[in-house]
């Protein structure tokens, strides 16, 4: 098996991936490392937890060299605050013998802390590509220098509307420098973006995108509604002790918080919840207390969940099926990392079984299907959203008459009473009273 050592690094970087606990690289780690080094464009397709991070930063570090510049040679764009965190912690171990400085610049903050930030002498960047396009124009850093250009998940940055400002950032840049792109999935606006700005580029994949992870049990639970699955997500946990680290995943910030209403009640201070509407440091607290053991179940939506690198997760539970099979790869890519087994369970109620089928064709193969467990109680209280809608029959539309027609209720008005805005002189009025013109008579001789 290749170790690192074959890579030709350098004794500070091999050092530093032997404090991390890293002998061997990964697929796409080893994949992109020499197209990398020898400066083409890179378009790479690897999924959640193959060590996308790292097999991109470590050719950034051997080429790196101490320079005296203010402004960073190599800038990295990712698409969340959690994410810009996670790429500078882990910049920051694989430099731990050398002199990198490096800085990372989100939304959600002071703007004016983070240009004091960028203000000094930066090796790197690593941004949210909103914030990143504000300091820029402010003026205080400038991309002049920037020789490798690095943008991790763009299909999510895409999902997030993000297009206008990478097409900024391209602008921005020097025209002599090196692309390289990491996303999980090809679609077609990642291909237009490629098409534009990349020159002739490599692809490199690290395993096919509908291809579910080796280490990874996948099943599946027929349930029928929102309480049937907390009643099912609640008995899964007392009955499994191995169900240490818990990752559930819902489809929206308002089923989360709903979630965990539900549960925090029957396990209280080991549950925590993470969506776009908590404040940034609610959502790095509540991150590191799932890293560090002190939450056994984090609640996220796919969003924020995009961005986070949590290490050792024993169980991805999908509270509710993605409408995108994409995304369920995603999903359970944040289990049975590092050759470590892992699964991925799955709640699906009828209105799911259509998302089920396109995730299935797209794994081409079937999710398993597990009897209900016993003492699960069926509950038949619906929440808003699973009560039937019942759709009134429309009334015919009522024909109203054009101004052409005219019914037997409209008439022309008689002759004497149309009213017409005439001036009439005493003559006239005197006429038309007296049935004759007004005359002074004949005068006499």
């Amino acid at each position: 098996m290749m170790t690192f050592e074959g890579l030709n690094l350098k004794a500070p970087l091999l050092n530093a991936l032997k404090d991390m606990g890293l002998k061997h690289p990964t697929t796409i780690q080893a994949k992109a490392f020499s197209p990398m080094m020898s400066g083409k464009d890179i378009v790479g397709i690897a999924q959640t937890g193959t060590g996308k991070t790292i097999a991109y930063l470590l050719p950034c570090l051997r080429l790196w060299k101490y320079s005296k510049n203010k402004y960073p040679e190599t800038l990295i764009v990712v698409p969340t605050r959690e994410l810009v965190v996670q790429v500078v912690e882990v910049i920051g171990k694989l430099t731990a013998y050398m002199n990198v400085e490096v800085a990372g610049v989100y939304g959600g903050t002071n703007i004016r802390t983070q240009t004091k930030l960028v203000n000094k002498n930066l090796d790197i960047v690593v941004a949210t590509p909103g914030r990143l396009v504000d300091i820029v124009l402010t003026g205080v850093l400038r991309l002049k220098s920037v020789k490798r250009l690095i943008i991790d998940e763009v299909d999510e940055m895409l999902n997030l509307g993000f297009l206008h400002q990478i097409i900024r950032i391209f602008d921005l840049l020097p025209d002599k420098r090196q692309n390289l792109m990491f996303s999980a999935t090809m679609t077609a606006e990642v291909g237009k973006l490629i098409k534009q700005f990349f020159n002739n580029p490599q692809t490199i994949e690290a395993a096919p995108t509908g291809a579910p992870l080796e280490n990874i049990i996948q099943k599946a639970y027929s349930v029928p509604n929102f309480y049937t699955k907390v009643n099912l997500l609640e008995l899964l946990l007392s009955a499994h002790d191995d169900m240490v680290k818990v990752l559930v995943f819902t489809a929206t910030k308002k089923l989360a918080d709903r979630v965990f209403e539900q549960i925090d009640d029957k396990f209280p201070d080991q549950v925590g919840v993470i969506h776009s509407n908590k404040s940034q440091n609610n959502r790095f607290n509540t991150v590191n207390s799932f890293q560090d053991g002190s939450y056994r179940m984090l609640i996220a939506t796919d969003i924020v969940a995009r961005g986070l690198d949590i290490s050792e997760v024993s169980h991805v539970v999908n509270f509710d099926l993605p409408e995108v099979a994409e995304t369920y790869m995603h999903r359970i890519g944040r289990t049975g990392r590092a050759d470590k087994k892992g699964m991925a369970i799955s709640f699906i109620n009828e209105k799911e079984q259509k998302f089920q089928e396109q995730i299935e064709g797209l794994m081409m193969t079937s999710i398993p299907k597990e009897d209900r467990p016993e003492g699960l109680i069926i509950s038949e209280i619906l929440i808003e959203d699973e009560i039937p809608k019942i759709k009134m029959r429309e009334a015919a539309p009522v024909r109203l008459p054009s101004k052409d027609e005219k019914g037997p209720a409209f008439h022309e008005k008689k002759l004497k009473n149309l009213k017409v805005n005439t001036k009439m002189t005493r003559k006239d009025k005197f006429k038309l009273k007296y049935k004759k013109p007004k005359t002074r008579g004949q005068k006499r001789k």
